[in-house]
């Protein structure tokens, strides 16, 4: 995903429809989750947190696209990197990389148009609720 230029960034209306089938799948399979959708510059663009979602998790899920957005790249390939023992653990040094599972890049028509970012149950969870925001895109 890295050598995928940005688009247009994504609009309020796909936005909304991205948060909304994250959180389906979030009520689907119990999780409370916090979720954000930002463009291309990282800037806000929907936001939504079920009750009873951690409060910290408001935070981290706009932590988790934000650096999905800037780095061109799921938070997933943090964590990897961070796993991978001593010569991964350089990804600490990288301002704004969240090394845990829940961040992606959203892409529409071969180009990065944004990012979702989700917390509030494991970084696996996190992931599947993300994926299930990205292919509503």
């Amino acid at each position: 995903m890295a050598d995928l230029v940005y688009g247009a960034p994504i609009t309020l209306a796909e936005a909304r429809k991205v948060v909304e089938a994250a959180l389906a799948e979030a009520a689907k399979n119990g999780w409370t989750m916090a979720v954000a959708v930002l463009d291309t510059g990282g800037h806000l663009v929907c936001f939504a947190k079920m009750d009873n979602t951690q409060h910290a998790s408001v935070q981290v899920s706009q932590d988790k696209a934000r650096s999905a957005v800037m780095f061109k790249r799921p938070t997933k390939a943090f964590e990897d990197m961070a796993a991978a023992g001593f010569a991964g653990q350089r990804v600490f040094g990288l301002a704004g990389a969240a090394p845990v599972e829940g961040g992606l890049p959203l892409v529409k028509d071969g180009k990065i148009v944004g990012s979702i970012g989700l917390s509030g149950g494991t970084g696996q969870q996190d992931g599947q609720c993300a994926q299930a925001g990205a292919a509503a895109l």
